[in-house]
């Protein structure tokens, strides 16, 4: 089992900034990518960044540029730096592992909430 859990969500103004951090804990050992999605109000699930024990990494196109997905220190862990957030980042952000192909395993979110 795969526990995740999310922090570092907030309020702030268009321009503005915002660090989420991701830890992991359980059966750590397994996971081979770790990412970060989101899903705004009345919206489905969608990935923001995801990066792979290999390193790989992919961002959605609406937050390339802005946003950098990177591995911490210890291997549990993963953060989301979001730069020049706009309101149509407003979103609940979710950390999410995989283990094999899939990203089947999720924290409990954090709101990012971007005033105009």
């Amino acid at each position: 089992q795969v526990e995740l859990a999310e922090s570092g969500g907030g309020l702030v103004q268009t321009g503005g900034s915002l660090r989420l951090s991701c830890t992991a804990s359980g059966s750590i050992s397994s996971i081979n990518a770790m990412g970060w999605y989101r899903r705004a109000p009345g919206k489905q699930r969608e990935r923001v960044a995801t990066i792979t024990n290999a390193g790989n990494i992919n961002y959605a196109d609406s937050v390339k540029g802005r946003f950098t997905i990177y591995r911490g220190n210890a291997k549990n862990m993963v953060y989301l730096q979001m730069n020049s957030l706009k309101p149509d980042d407003t979103a609940v952000y979710y950390c999410a592992a995989a283990r094999g192909a899939i990203f089947g395993h999720w924290g409990q979110g954090t709101q990012v909430t971007v005033s105009s």
